[in-house]
């Protein structure tokens, strides 16, 4: 028990900055979706012509996609947060890049992953009206998921030109 906490010490010292923007990230999307879910009226509020406040419950996937598909959603995420743990070491080797875009993807999964175990539906708020209303963690989701495809794609370049 003593070997496994000292290890578990030790990753947290040599990650210290991805544990710290991961539960940033966690923190950041809990709050905005409890001030959603406190202070967002049932109409848009108007930020600015192209930016509204519009609250959602979104129980389907992206776009709109597999509406009411909550117990598959969460096994999707599940799946991602598991592969995603399972696989760091091998992640770590690919880079800053793949271990930033990864804590970004896990963050994000994990937020929306709380919402729909414990509201049965994604709180939904930030709406630029040209796009589908989207939250916090979905945009790390995409940032971290963009992250992690430009740090392959420019790795796998670099291999292929030695």
């Amino acid at each position: 028990m003593r070997k496994a906490w000292r290890q578990l010490c030790t990753w947290l010292g040599q990650h210290r900055w991805l544990v710290a923007a991961g539960a940033g990230i966690l923190l950041l999307d809990r709050l905005t979706k409890v001030l959603a879910l406190m202070y967002l009226p049932q109409h848009p509020v108007a930020v600015c012509p192209f930016f509204h406040l519009t609250y959602v419950e979104n129980t389907g996937a992206a776009f709109g996609m597999m509406k009411n598909g909550n117990f598959l959603l969460i096994f999707v995420m599940l799946a991602i947060i598991v592969y995603i743990a399972a696989s760091w070491r091998e992640l770590c080797s690919y880079g800053k890049g793949v271990q930033w875009g990864s804590v970004f993807i896990l963050a994000g999964a994990l937020g929306n992953l709380y919402d729909r175990i414990t509201l049965g539906f994604v709180v939904d708020f930030l709406d630029f009206r040209v796009w589908p209303v989207f939250n916090v963690a979905d945009s790390f989701i995409t940032i971290g998921g963009c992250m992690l495809v430009m740090s392959l794609f420019i790795r796998h370049g670099k291999r292929e030109e030695k």
